[in-house]
């Protein structure tokens, strides 16, 4: 089958685009239909037209294709001479003229799944220092394959991956983890990883370094220059631009300054801001417009836009907006209100209305978008009056994709703790950082002196762990008094217990609460109750056959320090006869004397029948 361009082969690719938003028409032509025809004889396609046909019928397909289009060639330290060149002389002179303070960026785009931007994290800590790396620099990794994003952001890989990583930055970098090796989390979080289409997307700016290898190889010479003139954009002036060895610039390359032409190591000297410009796409690609309105900048901008006239008619759609909203030649000149976009995803038609009326622009923010394919997207809508202060000629309506922003924030605040440096990357300006770096070298400051106070804390500890050693040699020997006192306790218990059994009268000894303390076995066997069933009981409460209310007026007596009076009592033993008793009372004196413990209540026992 011919690689020429074939007028239905240029249909399958508009379909693709506007099916998916995947827009390879700026890709050359040879190598992108050579994958079609891979993915074309797989299905046994008869020509482009089957091949659509198919992709219609199947949607599954477009994995598919998009996999084989996609052709992620990567590896740790490729090309070792250009790593080599921005170790020695690059990554040096950048850190050069970059104030200790400032930040450094750095943008891989067309990252494939990571090496390449894990590479720069390594070369940049051996030049830097980790402490330093992860204080100032932001390492932004992109690419168009989500797959290849997934796996990126696990950042595992297998042992013949990293035979390229010398031994001693391997064992460094990589820790073991089920057979693989998984580069390092606390340096993984500096590095965030996006998608990004190079042809469709905006450029991250700000960047210092940009390594864009092996990529601007698969883009025809008008694609090329407008990715070059995005590079440009992108770069600091002094930046670094590092491509592939492959990579031979047919347009766009007037931007750049050769550092290594052999090694394809370029820099903005700023030489061509004057007449910077995006690159336009050739004539023959764009889609029918009105001459007044056909502009490159419109055409190719960043941003989905479309202009209606004054009887609100289409009369231009860029290419992001087609793209976006499936928008088609045939539909410039309808009336808006005939086309699906005037009432989604945003309500337009009252837009333009108002902004007729009141000649002020207007927008809405994060207008939610659900393509009939592909996931959904998040936009902000802004509405301008074209014309002057006595006539509106026009609308211009800008859908800005805020989708993989707000997709970043939230992803960011859901691992708020975890990413931390890049939240404050993304929601501070530069003085709350230079500020968070003052914060840093205070905190360093009383980390010294936090140093200094424990060294002396543990001396001091040596000293108490010397007077906690004299301290326990007193609590052996205070140990030791008190195993003696025990001793002489159990012995005094002993005595009290028989002396309790050796008095011929029922005796139970209560405390000033009133609760049982001692009950000898007389008052067992008296009344049928153990001393260990009563031990601890309110004495008022015990049901044991004597009537016990008629005590407490004499117990009190005995608390108070008065002479108790005997009293004659009847009741019943434990055998349920009647039985006469005579009760005596004393008290339970402590030490000092006189004060008084409990009360001691003597029981005898006549006269059972």
């Amino acid at each position: 089958m011919t690689t020429s361009v074939d007028p239905e082969f240029e249909r399958l690719l508009e379909y693709v685009r506007d099916a998916r938003g995947f827009d390879y028409t700026g890709y050359r032509r040879p190598s992108l239909m050579r994958r079609f025809e891979k993915r074309l004889h797989a299905v046994d396609a008869e020509g482009w037209e089957a091949y659509r046909a198919h992709l219609e019928s199947n949607p599954e397909e477009f994995a598919a294709l998009f996999d084989t289009i996609l052709i992620n060639v990567t590896g740790f330290f490729r090309d070792q001479e250009t790593w080599d060149l921005v170790a020695a002389e690059v990554v040096p002179r950048l850190l050069e003229h970059k104030d200790g303070n400032t930040p450094i960026r750095v943008w891989s785009a067309g990252c494939a799944s990571g090496e390449e931007p894990y590479s720069v994290v390594m070369l940049l800590c051996e030049a830097m220092g980790e402490d330093r790396f992860r204080g100032r620099v932001k390492v932004y990794a992109t690419d168009v394959d989500e797959d290849a994003l997934s796996l990126a952001r696990e950042a595992r890989y297998l042992p013949k991956q990293l035979e390229t990583v010398p031994g001693d930055l391997r064992e460094r970098y990589f820790r073991p983890a089920n057979g693989e090796l998984a580069f390092r989390k606390d340096l993984r979080r500096c590095v965030i990883f996006g998608r990004n289409d190079l042809l469709r997307d905006p450029p991250i700016s700000r960047v210092d370094l940009l390594f864009a290898r092996n990529t601007l190889m698969y883009f025809d010479g008008a694609a090329q220059a407008r990715v070059l003139s995005n590079f440009y954009f992108a770069l600091t002036r002094g930046g670094y631009l590092v491509a592939g060895k492959a990579e031979a610039f047919q347009a766009g390359g007037h931007l750049f300054r050769p550092y290594d032409l052999k090694r394809r190591v370029f820099v903005k000297d700023g030489a061509a801001d004057m007449g910077f410009r995006v690159a336009a796409i050739p004539e023959g690609q764009r889609e029918p417009e009105p001459s007044n309105l056909r502009d490159v900048a419109f055409e190719h901008a960043s941003i989905a836009q479309l202009v209606v006239d004054e009887e609100n008619r289409l009369v231009a759609a860029n290419q992001p907006a087609r793209a976006a909203f499936g928008l088609r030649s045939r539909d410039v000149g309808r009336p808006l209100q005939d086309l699906e976009i005037s009432c989604r995803p945003v309500e337009l038609r009252s837009l333009v209305e108002e902004v007729r009326e009141r000649r002020q622009p207007t927008s809405v923010k994060e207008v939610r978008w659900q393509p009939a394919k592909g996931s959904e997207r998040i936009f902000d809508v802004r509405v301008e009056p074209l014309g002057d202060a006595d006539r509106v000629v026009g609308i211009s309506i800008a859908f800005v994709d805020v989708t993989q922003h707000r997709e970043l924030e939230e992803h960011l605040e859901s691992a708020r703790r975890e990413l931390e440096t890049a939240y404050e990357e993304l929601q501070s300006t530069v003085e709350e950082l230079e500020t968070t770096n003052e914060e840093l070298q205070s905190t360093n400051e009383e980390l010294e002196t936090m140093n200094e106070e424990l060294q002396s804390t543990n001396e001091e500890l040596e000293t108490m762990n010397e007077e906690l050693q004299s301290t326990n040699e007193e609590l052996e020997t205070m140990n030791e008094e008190l195993r003696d006192r025990t001793d002489e306790t159990m012995r005094a218990y002993a005595f009290l217990a028989s002396v309790l059994s050796g008095i011929k009268q029922a005796v139970a000894v209560v405390d000033r609460d009133f609760r049982v303390i001692a009950w000898n076995r007389l008052a067992a066997d008296l009344w049928g109750v153990r001393e260990d069933e009563v031990e601890g009981q309110d004495f008022f409460a015990l049901d044991i056959g004597m009537p016990v209310e008629p005590l407490r007026e004499q117990i009190m007596r005995v608390l108070e320090g008065m002479e108790p009076e005997e009293l004659d009592l009847e009741g019943h033993d434990r055998r349920g006869r009647v039985a006469r008793y005579r009760i005596g009372f004393a008290p339970l004196n402590g030490e000092p004397e006189p004060s008084v413990l409990g009360a001691i209540v003597l029981v005898n026992a006549d006269g059972v029948s």
